[in-house]
């Protein structure tokens, strides 16, 4: 199956690429979508995902033509 995989502020930065798709096979989870976009690697405990624009765990499922967003944590603080 083909999955888009999007990534975005400090991750997109520290990568050097926004977006890209991969194949993975029937079943995959989002960490699993992670590892096969970055090489291999694990993802990292405070990346968050969103899957088609709902944040998920790293656990979910994903299916064909899904689209999977990396972010990393979100800081900040009242003004």
């Amino acid at each position: 199956m083909r999955v888009s995989v999007r990534f975005f502020a400090g991750l997109r930065e520290r990568l050097g690429v926004s977006e890209l798709e991969v194949s993975l096979p029937e079943g995959a989870t989002v960490a699993q979508v992670w590892s096969c976009a970055v090489g291999g690697k694990s993802i990292p405990d405070n990346v968050l995902a969103a899957r088609n624009m709902e944040y998920v765990q790293v656990s979910s499922p994903v299916a064909d033509g899904d689209e999977v967003a990396f972010f990393p944590p979100v800081t900040g603080g009242a003004l």
